[in-house]
């Protein structure tokens, strides 16, 4: 018998392969002329417990990092910055030691470790979120114990101890709260302070306040009057509730803003409360199921759906900025995946397939409601001195980045005009809520924008189950091209680029990996050319480009002209 060539050998597996899913080409169209409004740069917000590392080696690294991959400045949210203590971190801990008093009980003020926190973000740009929070020992109604020492595995109440009640003396906190402020002008300047927000505690519906909803709204008169005291112009706002498709943080919310528009001032006795945003989070549920991680976005985007709603809704604030405080796959980004295995996707590409759609939709969510989205914060930073990959919800390992922040590098990469494009396999925010994307179809979207000489395409190949399955080959059709000829680059993050964690893997997964391994490593976590850029011919306006993407993989084709 004649033996075939064994390239033709090996296209025969390729096809034939017994149970390989064929998949149809996915068709999206983007035209160029039909604007839909200004892409904002709401992605550009990130937050974490822990302050005291955003001072430390890769902290200060990655928050470079971050600034410079934004057009525009980045936003920072920390918890924990007015706790009392010595200011080492730990995990959801941190402490500045900001507040304490002498035996007479008179304050004592001590802006050192406050100052490392925000010289750092000033020094590259970025913008504080300041969270007024947690409340100091010596305030404390309840301070016996105050610091918790919780780890991965203990159970998560065990840290909500003395930092979390209502102060003893409302005034001295409001005070605390001016000569913060005050501070932050003598050394900043006015017109930086006044470019940042700030906002009160956090999650006050759930266990982070020990008080009740009356003690938090007048926590909130007290604070919201320093701060417009020490600085009229200063935005403030809150109450930063858990999901408001819960009815608990939705009857909060509401209260809160009933609160703000007529309730009585405990601090100054006049009707009302000042109020420049309103703030709440958004979280999914993940789940491990027959040894496969499987996501469930629609969690998130009915809460971040309630939300919008509330707020629309409402004849006074419905035009007020909206930040969406915590908007991640789920709670605790300090849990690793050893004692939650569902927290797996952390690592590899899901949770950048997992961001990219879900942004996208969020983008379509404020469209809907018309509300004035101004950030989403991203609960996700880093874990110094942490085991590599250890399956925390960061955006680096160790100094090295993960597939995720490419996602962000991509986002950075937009135009400022958001442009239509359709996908025949994209998946809408009101099927995901109602369903998921489950069952045998992937969500394969597009999201596009454009800018005086450039366009871009953002893309993605997301289901909700972690599996691995036939790459979908999709074909562009951009339209409205103002040039005959155009340079096309593309990039991608997938199995095979812009992924840290599977050359950390082929490695061996080293804990201490070599000054060789770690430079490979670092180079891997970078965002990854796909292929060479090409020079195409445009006709009438329009071009085609074939390409195709891995299951949890997420794309971007940058269009240039002169």
């Amino acid at each position: 018998m004649k033996r075939l060539p064994a390239l033709f050998i090996g296209l025969l597996l390729c096809i034939n392969t017994p149970g390989q899913e064929v998949r149809s080409s996915v068709a999206i169209s983007v035209d160029l002329k039909n604007e839909m409004g200004n892409l904002d740069s709401f992605w550009a917000w990130f937050g974490y417990d822990e302050p005291n590392y955003t001072y430390m080696k890769d902290g200060k690294k990655l928050l470079s990092e971050l600034s410079a991959l934004s057009p525009v400045p980045v936003h920072i949210r920390a918890h924990n910055l007015l706790n009392t203590g010595d200011g080492i971190a730990a995990l959801k801990w941190g402490s500045t030691n900001v507040y304490t008093e002498d035996t007479k009980g008179d304050p004592i003020y001590d802006w050192t470790i406050i100052d490392r926190i925000f010289d750092t973000y000033v020094e590259r740009g970025m913008k504080p979120l300041a969270q007024m929070g947690f409340m100091p020992e010596a305030l404390s109604s309840n301070p016996v114990p105050y610091k918790h020492n919780w780890k991965p595995g203990d159970p998560y109440d065990d840290i909500y101890l003395g930092w979390r009640f209502p102060p003893i003396n409302y005034e001295k906190w409001g005070e605390l709260i001016y000569q913060w402020v005050r501070h932050s002008v003598e050394r900043y300047g006015a017109s930086e302070v006044e470019s940042w927000y700030w906002e009160l505690w956090n999650e006050p519906d759930a266990k982070y306040w020990g008080g009740t909803v009356e003690e938090y709204c007048m926590l909130y008169d007290y604070s919201s009057d320093a701060v417009k005291r020490a600085l009229p112009a200063s935005k403030v706002g809150g109450p930063h509730v858990t999901g408001p498709a819960g009815a608990s943080a939705a009857r909060f919310l509401n209260e809160f803003l009933k609160h703000c528009e007529s309730g009585v001032n405990a601090a100054t006795g006049k009707a009302g409360a000042p109020l420049d945003f309103i703030a709440f989070h958004a979280k999914g549920a993940p789940r491990f199921i027959d040894g496969v991680v499987r996501m469930n976005m629609g969690a998130e985007l009915r809460q971040i759906d309630r939300g919008f709603s509330i707020v629309a809704s409402n004849a006074k604030y419905k035009d007020l900025p909206v930040i969406i405080g915590e908007c991640d796959p789920e709670g605790c980004a300090a849990c690793g995946m050893t004692q939650y295995p569902q927290n797996g996707y952390r690592n590899g590409t899901m949770y950048s397939s997992y961001t990219a759609s879900s942004f996208a939709k969020i983008y379509d969510l404020a469209n809907d409601y018309r509300v004035n989205l101004l950030g989403v914060v991203s609960w996700s930073f880093e874990f110094e001195d942490q085991p590599w990959f250890h399956g925390f919800r960061d955006l680096s390992t160790n100094g090295v980045d993960k597939p995720v922040l490419n996602v962000f590098r991509m986002f950075g990469m937009m135009g400022p005009v958001r442009v239509e494009a359709k996908s025949s396999e994209g998946f809408n925010y009101k099927s995901v809520i109602d369903s998921g994307v489950r069952g045998n179809k992937t969500d394969v979207g597009a999201l596009a924008s454009k800018n005086k000489n450039y366009a871009t395409v953002m893309f993605w190949n997301y289901h909700d189950d972690d599996r691995i399955s036939a790459d979908a080959p999709v074909q562009f059709t951009i339209n409205g091209i103002p040039a005959k000829k155009v340079k096309i680059t593309q990039y991608r993050i997938d199995r095979d680029n812009s992924n840290s964690y599977e050359l950390w893997k082929k490695m061996g997964s080293p804990q201490d990996p070599t000054t060789e391994q770690y430079s490979r490593l670092e180079k891997a976590g970078m965002l990854k050319m796909y292929d060479i850029p090409v020079v195409q011919k445009v006709k009438k306006g329009v071009i085609k480009i074939k390409t195709s993407i891995q299951r949890q993989g997420v794309g971007m084709v940058k269009i240039e002209w002169d």
